[in-house]
């Protein structure tokens, strides 16, 4: 993870090696206060401490080739700097974001445009069913999902994203 907060100066994020297919995810992002395992869908949002503006990066040609194998992709999601993230507001501050704009900007040109209430789960669902597999505890951040428009990015771009209530993830690639 990647600190890229203030949209006046984007953060320099490197380019990970490996890949010549990196794509971008705009995503809202969870950060947990408290977890635990087998959380109930009516409980999971208090354990939520707030709500941030987040990156997923995704080395897509090494996904996919893993995949194409039958073998696990980790590797693909899992590298240094995979996952830029911009400040962490706290629920007492903006509430439990349930619909508004998510958006990436690539260059100044909107590449990714929905709304967080198109997410295939919502947030407490996807709590629950996350902790149903490993039991989540404070400080984990989790990635929600990402709307239409994923795509390539190379060094040299400055990725700009935003989530209605979630503050501003900014990063240049290097």
């Amino acid at each position: 993870i990647v600190i890229c907060a203030d949209p006046a100066r984007p953060t320099a994020v490197a380019y990970p090696s490996q890949t010549k297919n990196l794509h971008h995810e705009m995503e809202m992002v969870v950060a947990m206060k408290s977890g635990g395992a087998d959380i109930a869908v009516d409980r999971a949002l208090s354990h939520v401490y707030g709500y941030a503006a987040g990156l997923d990066m995704t080395r897509r040609d090494l996904q996919n080739q893993a995949k194409d194998m039958g073998r696990p992709w980790d590797m693909g999601k899992g590298f240094d700097q995979s996952a830029p993230i911009g400040e962490i507001y706290p629920v007492a501050q903006v509430g439990h974001p349930a619909k508004g704009t998510i958006q990436l900007d690539v260059n100044g040109k909107t590449r990714q445009k929905s709304d967080i209430k198109a997410l295939i789960w919502s947030v407490p669902e996807t709590i629950a069913y996350l902790s149903g597999l490993v039991a989540l505890a404070a400080g984990d951040l989790i990635y929600t999902g990402t709307p239409d428009g994923v795509a390539a990015v190379v060094k040299g771009d400055t990725l700009a994203g935003f989530v209605d209530g979630c503050g501003t993830v900014t990063c240049t690639l290097v």
